[in-house]
């Protein structure tokens, strides 16, 4: 198996433009471009779906999934704390010998 290729964000982009705009098929600019045609399809659908956040490139997250995580990591503090104060109440409530 070989090494997996990478694209930037521009190559999507203008890869997208030549389906979208100049009409060219999805299958013939595959082949000048030297990709797979099922690649540039979904290039072309998640273009479609969010234009301001498509192809966001290594390391950066769409807005959504950056709220996602931090109300993730949110939740996962809220719990802990809870559990916290769970045990505090049970320790102190006790009582006295």
């Amino acid at each position: 198996m070989g090494t997996r290729r990478m694209f930037t964000r521009e190559f999507k982009l203008e890869a997208v433009k030549l389906v979208s705009e100049r009409g060219v098929r999805v299958s013939q600019a595959a082949r000048d471009l030297g990709i797979e045609e099922n690649v540039l399809d979904r290039w072309v659908r998640e273009a479609a779906l969010g234009k301001s956040s498509a192809f966001p490139g290594r390391g950066v997250m769409k807005p959504e999934d950056a709220e996602l995580a931090q109300l993730r990591r949110e939740l996962a503090r809220t719990k802990t704390e809870r559990d916290i104060l769970k045990t505090a109440i049970s320790l102190f409530a006790k009582d006295p010998p």
